[in-house]
């Protein structure tokens, strides 16, 4: 019994040894391929720098370049916006570039904020950013470079905010306080519905109750957002600026003039 008892101990004590070796030898092939990524990656990141210096004036110049260029620098996880200092900022300018455009953006939401409420349509913004531009300045705004530097913005505090609307759309909200999902989803059946909403229709396509109508709309209207035009025979009709200002700014014009507070049918 005893002989049987020793030679069991000694299975399992080269069964523990057999599993040490495999152990180590595992943490020396993972250490081995973990400073080989480590290379491949220094010299990705490297050759990225090379292709960016390169490649320089088309990525400043190209918005659709510069988004593509964007994606291969998260893809290896270099961020060329981190920082104000380095390669990216002094080679490539893209803290320049970036920073301007958030300069840009905090005075357009500024001084549209008492009329739309101080939320815009990432179309209305740029379309105001490309022409508040000089015209021997003339430079490539994508849609992904206001998303970007409105993400900066967030560094800020309260204040810049992207909401959401679904399809990846956005709005940029541009002053502080944030929007609950009720008043998101009034703004997403409002862009559906040719820029308004009524309490009819909220009733309808929302199925809320009387009360949570009521206090989704008035909280619309104290801030700014929705405009209340009491003219039409059937209805209230609640605008929301955001949105219809875009569209007729997008046609030229259109029959609305705009008052403060409401709207108004223009002869």
């Amino acid at each position: 019994m005893a002989s049987r008892r020793r030679v069991g101990v000694g299975a399992i004590k080269n069964k523990q040894n057999l599993e040490a070796r495999f152990q180590a030898k595992g943490a020396e092939l993972a250490s081995e391929q973990l400073a080989q990524f480590s290379s491949q990656l220094d010299l990705f990141q490297t050759k990225l720098e090379e292709f960016a210096a390169k490649h320089k004036n088309e990525i400043q110049k190209n918005s659709q370049f510069r988004r593509h260029f964007q994606e291969m620098c998260a893809a290896v996880g270099v961020d060329p916006l981190a920082s104000s200092k380095g390669f990216w900022a002094e080679k490539l300018g893209f803290g320049e570039f970036y920073y301007q455009l958030s300069v840009k953006i905090i005075e357009v939401c500024l001084s549209t904020a008492s009329f739309n409420g101080g939320i815009m349509t990432i179309d209305d913004l740029r379309n105001r950013l490309v022409k508040s531009q000089p015209r021997n300045q003339k430079e490539a705004i994508s849609h992904d470079d206001i998303i970007r530097a409105v993400k900066k913005l967030k560094t800020l505090g309260h204040g810049f905010e992207l909401i959401a609307m679904g399809g990846g759309r956005f709005l940029i909200q541009c002053v502080p306080g944030e929007l609950s999902m009720d008043d998101a989803r009034v703004l997403q059946l409002a862009e559906e519905n040719n820029c308004y909403v009524t309490r009819e229709l909220l009733l309808d396509r929302l199925c809320w109750d009387d009360s949570r109508i009521e206090v989704v709309i008035d909280r619309l209207v104290k801030d700014g957002r929705a405009w209340v035009d009491e003219q039409a025979q059937d209805s209230v009709y609640y605008y929301f600026p955001s949105l219809f200002l875009e569209q007729y700014n997008n046609v030229g014009g259109g029959n609305v003039s705009i008052v403060s507070g409401s709207t108004s049918s223009a002869t």
